[in-house]
């Protein structure tokens, strides 16, 4: 399979509202102020967008979110689910829509109060509305209630059958935290940490510490997609979406896919990869940076093997030569990803993704970032995208 899509739209505008931990704010309006963010960096009215695409899980209705802006007629909406999951799943539909001309202008959303409202964290341990229930009903006696003892699960295969240890798992963390570090936008900012302080955290559900799991916070963050040729005489340069691919591997459960062959795999993941690469033509030796989706540390490196950046296996020995690092192979999650910078379920990282290709990250490598990968969550049906220079067309 191979979809007629590759730089036939481009990212023109991102914004991301403050991250804390209690925004003062609806949901809705944190959605209303990323989205007039966004179009204004891209140098778009209201009145120009026809398309809207955000989470299922978002409380924010896309009708209101463009009332509030002043967004007229739409010809297009569309939500993705699976939480983090829907992250590039939200470029998925944009890219189709502008693709087939559905749609013209589309605007990307996420916003949530995910701090002093709901918190993710709590699992499923309360009222429960979908279907999953069906399957997580098994393993709810057995304490498996949050997405921290889910991904605990697989962690702890993962380490059984590889040499990943806890000092690779550092090293994502501490890495992540270093780029949070010097981001004011992040909520870590100035607060680097070391790994007497990372190994004197709280454990949470063996082997994750608290900094080997992701913040809980409130913002939202926004995301404009156009066509290449408009893009052309835009405000900012866009970044053209080389490939956009998801997939939902069969025998999956959202979260507990443990009845599959091998539960230390992420087929979903492999799959997008491969299609994505597919639909581009490039491979993992022409990206130049990452933001990888990084709930807890270890879905970091299971997502550098499926993206052929090292084989299966080997992403301890890939990280620990200090691939993510600025300077490194890989600069990888440079604004601090959900580690670090702040949980909005990894559209942040779709912003900052295309900073990155745009050259204005707070923390921009040295080298030319000429494409660049971003990622959804792990666990749950996924996906990513492969964004590139205008120069790459």
């Amino acid at each position: 399979m191979n979809a007629n899509i590759k730089d036939k739209a481009a990212i023109v505008g991102v914004a991301n509202t403050e991250f804390s931990k209690n925004s003062g704010r609806s949901e809705l309006q944190l959605a209303a102020e990323a989205v007039a963010a966004a179009l204004d960096d891209a140098g778009l009215k209201p009145s120009d967008v026809d398309g809207i695409t955000t989470f299922t899980m978002d409380t924010s209705d896309e009708i209101e979110v463009a009332r509030a802006v002043g967004i007229g007629d739409l010809n297009f909406y569309s939500r993705v689910p699976h939480g983090g999951g829907a992250a590039t799943g939200l470029i998925h539909q944009a890219v189709m829509a502008v693709a087939t001309g559905m749609a013209e202008t589309v605007v990307c959303y996420r916003s949530l109060n995910g701090r002093s409202g709901h918190r993710f964290s709590g699992g499923v341990s309360g009222d429960i509305t979908t279907s999953d229930a069906i399957h997580w009903g098994w393993y709810m006696p057995y304490g498996l209630l949050t997405p921290a003892s889910w991904v605990a699960m697989f962690t702890q295969r993962y380490m059984h059958l590889t040499n990943c240890t806890k000092d690779s798992l550092f090293e994502v963390a501490y890495t992540m935290r270093q780029h949070a570090a010097s981001n004011p936008a992040a909520l870590f900012y100035q607060k680097p940490f070391d790994r007497a302080e990372y190994n004197a955290q709280k454990k949470i559900v063996d082997p994750f510490q608290l900094y080997d799991c992701c913040l809980e916070s409130d913002g939202a963050s926004a995301v404009v997609i156009t066509s290449t040729e408009r893009a052309k005489d835009l405000k900012q340069p866009g970044v053209v979406i080389k490939a956009v691919a998801q997939c939902a591997a069969a025998d999956m459960e959202v979260m507990t896919s443990f009845y599959r062959d091998e539960i230390a795999a992420i087929p979903s993941m492999d799959i997008a990869a491969q299609t994505a690469y597919s639909q581009c033509g490039l491979t993992a030796d022409d990206i130049d940076a990452a933001i990888i989706y990084d709930a807890f540390s270890p879905i970091v490196l299971w997502q550098l093997e499926s993206w052929g950046f090292c084989k299966h296996g080997e992403a301890h020995d890939f990280v620990m030569d200090g691939a993510l690092r600025l300077d490194g192979r890989l600069p990888t999650n440079t604004h601090g990803g959900q580690l670090s910078e702040a949980y909005i379920h990894g559209v942040n990282g779709i912003v900052e993704a295309t900073r990155l290709v745009r050259g204005t990250s707070v923390n921009q490598p040295g080298k030319t970032i000429n494409h660049a990968l971003v990622t959804a969550g792990v666990g749950v049906p996924t996906g990513g995208a492969l964004l590139g220079t205008m120069d790459t067309l």
